[in-house]
């Protein structure tokens, strides 16, 4: 038996139900990396929360989404990049800026180009901006509160990320067309 099962609500323990039944409500499903979580109801619930607070942000849900894979990418984390591959192409993101992003590009639209640059580059530096960074940022049209919010977008991601670098779950069937591997280092 794994250390960290597939969590079905009523196999979870009993602090992480609500959290199961609100991404049961929201996705049609439990993904696997949040059944995985509820291992924890410290981790699943501080992930809901952090979660809800990124989507109610001023950026929109493509620039949430870019994010999102970039961190993935960045993090070379199977599981959400697959994930975060169908979520941006179903909220708009062209494919060939997915496609770059799933490849460490930057994506060709400008905007999701700064949101990418930046969100690899707090990765990448472990949060320490240069100035030039923030500058560019600013000067594609962004806003330094949401310099702020990227940070809480890098910061929910890598929960997903080092969780499904931990426990590894599947991949679901529905996102098997867009497994990505990470490059070999």
């Amino acid at each position: 038996m794994s250390r960290y099962p597939v969590h079905t609500i009523e196999s979870a323990p009993a602090q992480s139900k609500p959290v199961l039944n609100q991404l049961q409500q929201a996705f049609g499903q439990i993904p696997n990396i949040a059944a995985k979580m509820a291992e924890s109801p410290v981790l699943i619930n501080g992930f809901i929360g952090l979660f809800e607070r990124v989507h109610a942000s001023s950026l929109t849900e493509p620039q949430i989404q870019t994010l999102l894979l970039t961190n993935a990418v960045t993090n070379a984390s199977e599981w959400p990049v697959a994930f975060h591959t169908a979520l941006a192409l179903k909220e708009g993101v062209h494919r060939t800026d997915v496609d770059a992003i799933r490849h460490g590009l930057l994506p060709d639209d400008a905007k999701l180009a700064a949101l990418s640059a930046l969100a690899r580059t707090l990765i990448e530096k472990r949060g320490r901006l240069a100035e030039s960074n923030q500058r560019r940022f600013l000067e594609a049209g962004f806003s330094a509160e949401q310099i702020l919010e990227v940070i809480a977008v890098v910061a929910a991601s890598t929960i997903t990320n080092f969780t499904s670098g931990v426990t590894e779950p599947p991949l679901e069937a529905q996102f098997e067309e867009f497994a990505w591997h990470a490059p070999a280092s």
